[in-house]
């Protein structure tokens, strides 16, 4: 039995900042002597990103919440109970606001037809999970089976559909409604380390939705056709998430994407095997845009050409990184886009900690 994305909806907060004014904010309030600075101006100015959304507003002067800068201009640094508990308000709202918005684009389920929800996130924590949030507000069946996939990071909209594509394969009566959501930005540090520096120029906040079963779209939408997982050898302390006293610490290292490039290989065997695919016969690259430097290696390593890579491209520079939540705006994007061809075969693949590498097939459905 197949298993099929019939629609994804996508949101974000309503404040964003243009990078060059992040950039500005940072080397004002982080960048303590002029090599801190000049690191922050550059990769600032290399990442590929055109502005970022936040549900925090007081990156402006003008801002009227006291988050992260003060009313006299200094920078505050929020406890790890202060950043959840902002979580824990702000979420609630948005994981309601994107399931809502899902279920009301589908033209083919509803809400009384959801049996399975699952949330994934890795930003924050709180409980009841957020699938009971939204069971509570959408007013779902009490008796809709609950899962939530946490700390998991940018990968993690992977094994959720993973586990949809499961649920719709083995019962025929499976409507699964998965929600993504991050608030990234809510973990800013006041630190000149690079780890932190490179985390603070590229992570944005924003959710996204899908609906599965076993049925053929009546709308555009994509066939999950199989997945696959590789984890780097050696690689785990060069992408790592933990919990600090004042939010959550990532590490991220400089040689992502190289690790990235030289294991590229070896993630997408088990795909292109068994479809008896070459790369050169894929047409859509869905790359996590972890980083600028993550897709320009995608591209180099396969000589792809600019439309191939542009849905990660466009995502990146409106959006920035959004951790679980970022391969389905995406795929979002993409599935906007003109077909040229019938059936498209699309190649999905996000990275995390780890370093893990989840990859999936897919076919892009559109209504003709």
């Amino acid at each position: 039995m197949a298993a099929f994305i019939h629609n994804i909806a996508t949101i974000v907060p309503e404040h964003f900042y243009k990078q060059e004014f992040l950039r500005n904010r940072m080397k004002e309030y982080i960048g303590n002597g002029k090599t801190s600075q000049r690191i922050i101006h550059r990769i600032y100015s290399k990442s590929g990103i055109n502005k970022r959304h936040t549900v925090i507003n007081d990156f402006d002067k003008n801002g009227s919440a006291r988050f992260f800068f003060e009313k006299d201009g200094s920078l505050n640094t929020p406890s790890t109970g202060t950043r959840n508990k902002y979580y824990t308000q702000k979420a609630k709202e948005l994981f309601v606001a994107t399931a809502r918005k899902t279920i009301q684009q589908s033209s083919s389920i509803s809400k009384e037809d959801i049996t399975h929800v699952i949330t994934v996130s890795c930003t924050g924590f709180f409980a009841p999970e957020p699938g009971f949030e939204i069971i509570k507000k959408l007013d779902l069946s009490a008796s809709t089976q609950r899962f939530h996939l946490g700390f998991m990071g940018c990968f993690a909209a992977f094994p959720a559909m993973k586990m949809a594509k499961s649920f719709a394969e083995s019962n025929s009566n499976a409507n699964i409604l998965v929600v993504c959501l991050e608030l990234c930005s809510i973990h800013l540090q006041n630190s000149t380390s690079p780890d932190n520096l490179i985390s603070a120029s590229v992570f944005g906040d924003g959710a996204a939705g899908m609906l599965i079963n076993h049925t053929k779209p009546k709308q555009n939408g994509y066939e999950l056709n199989q997945f696959s997982t590789s984890i780097a050898d050696g690689s785990e302390q060069d992408m790592a998430w933990s919990i600090g006293d004042t939010g959550f610490d990532m590490v991220l290292s400089s040689y992502v994407p190289d690790i990235i490039e030289s294991n590229l290989p070896q993630a997408l065997a088990p795909l292109l095997a068994n479809y008896q695919l070459k790369p050169e016969q894929i047409k859509h690259w869905a790359i996590h845009p972890g980083g600028r430097a993550i897709l320009d290696k995608v591209e180099q390593s396969y000589s792809l050409d600019e439309s191939q890579l542009a849905s990660s491209r466009a995502t990146l520079a409106e959006y920035g990184n959004m951790s679980s939540a970022t391969i389905l705006f995406v795929l979002d994007d993409l599935l906007k886009r003109p077909e040229t061809e019938k059936d498209e075969t699309v190649l999905a693949m996000a990275f995390g900690p780890g370093l893990t590498m989840e990859s999936s097939l897919l076919t892009k459905i559109t209504q003709r």
